[in-house]
């Protein structure tokens, strides 16, 4: 009897610490492939030109996975569209209309 208890504590002993073990690898494998996939994607884009630039890349980041997208066109089209319609904005804010003088 004794003998047949020490298996089942043995067996019940090591499936705790793989049950432990294994979400903690799997935990730290994520994390670790969420900051590598992280570089990965900012590699891709151009370095930033000015500071209207960085604002408008911060608002697609922030506003792309909260945008509809009815056509089915993914994340990177959305975030394209919210670009450039955000650079848009800041071009036409940026001009001052200017009056013409006339000499008297």
């Amino acid at each position: 009897m004794k003998e047949s208890a020490m298996r089942d504590t043995a067996r019940t002993s090591r499936r705790s610490l793989s049950s432990w073990f294994a979400p903690g690898l799997l935990g730290l494998g994520l994390v670790l492939a969420a900051m590598g996939a992280g570089d990965g994607a900012r590699a891709q884009e151009p370095p930033i030109k000015s500071a209207q630039d960085a604002a408008c890349r911060n608002e697609a980041r922030g506003r792309v996975f909260a945008t509809p997208d009815p056509r089915g066109l993914g994340p990177h089209a959305i975030g394209r569209q919210i670009y450039m319609a955000c650079m848009q904005r800041a071009a036409h804010h940026g001009r001052k209309a200017t009056r013409r003088r006339r000499h008297r």
